[in-house]
């Protein structure tokens, strides 16, 4: 026995991990270039496709209502490119195949603007120009921080990060770190942050060696079960024929759900022994289902990606879109279509490492280039984890009028106008305190902004519906909403009616009030 040993079984669980990611590093340290992970190459392929696509930015924005030291908000910044080492890395092509490289150093772009002359919808345009400007994977930044500065206590903070290094439980990290960050740099001592002992390009050689394992075929036998035979395709009503070539185009719709309306759900989901992300995803299914007719669904929502907890405070694109696929033939109830879809989440989350780029190529459904390979339409729902600062994530997402204090710096939403869809829908489900901020971002090359609040409107009701009588049939509940959709339709026609006749009265009173004023009976 040599005399590693019992060195080795000296060590602690967090040692061991920490020498087990120094001997996979130097391992591969003669090669400067690393391979990307599955989703990497997705987006990579994509961001060939279309270099100057802002479908996979990433962007936060936050006002700022205190003063700002801003020489330590950039060292602040620097610290968090040199913590991690995905904001320093680039993307070329080695051999025929996409490579990332990690940089030693590289110098935070960030850039202080003078906006104080500057009006609230020049500083939006702005702001969006700023979003849009295009990556340049190859040569970086894949992180761009501007600081618009509008008065002495009155700042513009925005972040824009290509979506092939990071993820939004990534930018809740660095949200968290840069409150430790910022203190400290402006006091002049060290920060106080745990240590990484571990990278992504760690992770994207444990996610090969795994898919390469039995484990890795076991993920692989349930996906190809689930997703056996030929592929539905969602055919919602359209207000224009699909292009044949997505252009990403979109908008976005947004809407709250009431507190009162949460709390019953909340309330329906203990009972039925299910989460509340598990009875939306039943209530979204249904909706689809009452606007196609299809009972046969495909509904893709993203997962964390970091099954394993070392990987939890890395900076890195982790997120894996995993598909649930929906049974609602049958004339089933509801509740018992919601227990289908509890048994599907869970099944699915115990198998959601696979990289759904992988499924793509080993299942190979039939390609149209005018849609995604699997799912249409996605559900995300977003809550804070336990790395974040309380609200965080939320902030992430920018629901308007959300307050945070980063170390100093008092921080309000600032939302911004999203222009671009990966999807033909995707709805986003923000949880707070006590409420539901709900969006629809839509592909505006398919639906107008009037089909999307139908929608929006819809999904509402369906949650009402099913809270008074959970037993009802799926069928029965998509007349419920025809009956619904058309007394709205009713209203809204007489609510025209009676508006036009008050302009017409209106118009009436005027003329004869001026025939009487002239008194010679000409108008």
């Amino acid at each position: 026995m040599n005399s590693t040993s019992p060195r080795m079984a000296d060590l602690s669980a967090q040692e061991k991990r920490a020498l087990l990611a120094h001997l996979l590093r130097k391992k591969t340290s003669a090669s400067k270039f690393s391979p990307l992970s599955y989703n990497q190459q997705g987006i990579w392929f994509l961001y060939q496709l279309a270099p100057e696509s802002t479908v996979y930015h990433v962007n936060f924005a936050a006002r700022i209502g205190s003063a700002v030291d801003i020489p330590a908000l950039r060292r602040a910044f620097q610290a968090l490119i040199d913590r991690h080492p995905s904001l320093r890395t680039t993307f070329l092509v080695q051999a025929g195949q996409p490579v990332q490289q990690v940089h030693d150093h590289q110098q935070v772009h960030f850039e202080e603007t003078d906006a104080s002359r500057w009006s609230e919808d020049e500083l939006k345009t702005r702001l969006i120009q700023e979003v849009q400007r295009p990556f340049d994977l190859e040569h970086g930044p894949v992180l761009r921080v501007k600081l618009f500065t509008r008065s002495a206590r009155e700042h513009i903070l925005l972040l824009v990060v290509h979506h092939i290094v990071i993820d939004f439980w990534s930018l809740a990290v660095l949200l968290n770190e840069l409150s430790v960050l910022y203190p400290a740099e402006k006091a002049g001592v060290p920060a106080t942050l745990p240590p990484l002992d571990v990278q992504y390009t760690d992770y994207v050689r444990w996610q090969s060696d795994m898919l390469a394992s039995p484990e890795g075929e076991r993920l692989w036998a349930y996906w190809r079960t689930r997703l056996a035979g030929p592929l539905p395709v969602l055919n919602l009503p359209t207000d224009r024929p699909r292009p044949p070539m997505p252009t990403y185009r979109g908008a976005t719709y947004a809407f709250t759900l009431q507190d009162e309306l949460i709390w019953q759900l909340k309330a329906l989901a203990k009972a039925e022994g299910v989460t509340l992300y598990m009875v939306l995803l039943a209530v979204f299914h249904v909706m689809l289902y009452s606007h196609t007719g299809q009972e046969d669904i495909l509904v893709a929502s993203p997962v964390v990606g970091r099954s394993r907890a070392e990987f939890e405070g890395i900076v890195g694109f982790f997120a894996n879109p995993v598909v649930f696929r929906a049974n609602l033939a049958g004339n089933p109830t509801f509740r018992a279509f919601l227990s289908q879809v509890r048994h599907t989440v869970l099944a699915a989350l115990e198998h959601q490492d696979y990289p759904t780029l992988l499924l793509v190529e080993r299942l190979r459904p039939d390609r149209d280039l005018s849609r995604s390979p699997f799912c249409q339409v996605m559900l995300v729902q977003d809550k804070p984890h336990r790395l974040a600062e309380p609200g965080a994530p939320t902030f992430v997402l920018g629901e308007t009028g959300l307050r945070m204090n980063l170390g100093g710096l008092v921080l309000e939403a600032f939302p911004l106008e999203r222009r671009s869809a990966t999807l033909d829908l995707v709805l986003v489900i923000t949880e707070t305190a006590g409420s539901l901020a709900t969006t629809i971002q839509y592909n505006t090359d398919l639906f107008d902004a009037a089909t999307i609040t139908r929608m929006a409107r819809h999904f509402a009701t369906l949650l009402h519906y099913i809270l008074i009588q959970p037993n009802t049939r799926l069928p029965a509940l998509k007349e419920k909403l025809a009956e619904a959709e058309r007394h709205h339709q009713d209203t809204t026609r007489q609510g025209h009616k009676e508006t036009n006749l008050q302009k017409l009265n209106y118009v009436r009173r005027k003329a004869m009030s001026h025939w009487h004023r002239n008194g010679d009976g000409k108008l």
